[in-house]
């Protein structure tokens, strides 16, 4: 994250100020500020990687997972504010956090990007990436000596 996304993000400035950069910068920052708010664990087991991401309260519809440039993990998506029509209700407080979301992970090279999966239970997602077998050894070639 760069020194202007960072200061961002510590000062939670307003999308309406976010708004006044050009649309790259925005969408450079909008994204800096959904990767720096999305924790992530990630564990390494014998045969696998897994991602595990708190998503409380997102359906299946809210969540994207897509593996980009051929090594790339990427975890999106949005959660947005439920509007009550309750007559006379308003906000006293609101802690809870919503908008984009975002992580990405560099694959190591034995990620093996055809078997990759996500289940999303009791507000958690985990993404598990299975590892490829490892290399055959390379047997020594052997060359045949002739007698001239």
């Amino acid at each position: 994250m760069d020194m202007l996304s960072a200061l961002h993000h510590m000062l939670n400035i307003p999308e309406e100020v976010d708004k006044g950069f050009n649309p790259a910068t925005h969408t450079y920052v909008r994204d800096a500020k959904a990767m720096a708010s999305t924790p992530a664990d990630v564990k390494e087991y014998p045969k696998s990687y897994v991602f595990i991401i708190d998503m409380p309260g997102l359906k299946s519809g809210d969540i994207k997972v897509q593996v980009e440039e051929d090594n790339v993990l990427v975890i999106s998506g949005e959660r947005k504010r439920v509007e009550e029509e309750k007559e006379g209700a308003k906000y006293v407080m609101m802690e809870r956090r919503v908008g984009k979301f975002m992580r990405k992970f560099v694959l190591p090279e034995n990620a093996n990007r055809d078997a990759i999966s996500a289940v999303c239970q009791d507000g958690v997602l985990t993404v598990t990436v299975d590892k490829l077998p490892p290399p055959e050894p390379k047997k020594p070639k052997t060359i045949d000596v002739k007698i001239a």
